[in-house]
């Protein structure tokens, strides 16, 4: 674990506390790529503590959801918080809600008792810090404004902008319960991970994307895109922008690199 605190810049905590939970996933955020390269390498997705942290740690690789929020899940834990596996299913196109265990959401509770946090680090485009689990107004975050707010059926949905991201369900899991939902991601057609190859993290200034043979950085709020000229250039921004050292890119579903 403290191989996985440098992974990630950070000092051992000297208390689970909230603040700390807060300076985790930030850094976590900005040091751990969300990518998809293994379902495009046709690498397994073993969801296990010892398999995921070697993966990010030892292989300073990132991945997705399952993977990113298991193995923070892991570490949070060694630190002294506990930690409940939540399922969720994410809204897509019309407010349609995924398959269940769609996502992987944690619910983090620290040592002092300063309340119950949600914490991701495996959403991609999402909460800079913490949620308050238990906060129903609106909540103010770098990445814009949040709300968590209660289904009829006991579940609760969280908003940004207005606008709903997933539905988790409260009840806690173990990790061997997403293994269908990412073997479905892995493999399906219809999920948008087998469709494109996608590599991104957040910076200080906003967040950088390798999409293909296609960069995109947003500083500021400000987007601009770079078309890399080959293959040479695609690795070296891997390697450059997320730490991975690549020997071969993944194939492109689309048929394309652009």
């Amino acid at each position: 674990m403290d191989a996985y605190l440098r992974r990630i810049g950070a000092d051992r905590p000297q208390h689970a506390d909230a603040a700390a939970l807060r300076d985790l996933q930030l850094r976590h955020l900005r040091t751990v790529p969300f990518e998809n390269l293994s379902v495009h390498f046709g690498e397994d997705i073993v969801l296990e503590d010892k398999a995921l942290l070697a993966k990010v740690v030892d292989g300073r690789r990132g991945g997705f959801c399952y993977e990113l929020n298991g193995a923070f899940a892991a570490l949070l834990r060694d630190l002294g918080y506990t930690v409940t596996l939540l399922q969720g299913r994410v809204f897509g196109d019309g407010g349609r809600l995924g398959i269940p265990y769609d996502h992987l959401g944690l619910l983090v509770e620290p040592a002092d008792g300063s309340g119950r946090w949600l914490a991701d680090v495996g959403f991609g485009d999402h909460a800079h810090h913490p949620l308050a689990f238990d906060e129903r107004g609106e909540q103010t975050d770098p990445a814009g404004t949040f709300r968590i707010t209660e289904t009829e059926f006991g579940d609760i949905d969280l908003h940004r902008d207005g606008k709903p991201q997933f539905r988790l369900a409260t009840r806690p899991r173990s990790l061997e319960d997403f293994r269908a939902g990412a073997w479905w991601h892995r493999t399906s057609p219809e999920s948008h991970f087998t469709q494109s190859v996608v590599c991104s993290r957040l910076t200080e200034e906003g967040r950088i994307t390798l999409s293909g043979r296609k960069l995109v950085v947003t500083e500021h709020g400000e987007r601009r895109e770079q078309p890399l000229a080959d293959d040479a250039a695609v690795l070296a921004a891997y390697r450059d922008h997320f730490g991975l050292e690549l020997d071969r890119l993944p194939p492109d579903p689309r048929g394309t690199r652009g």
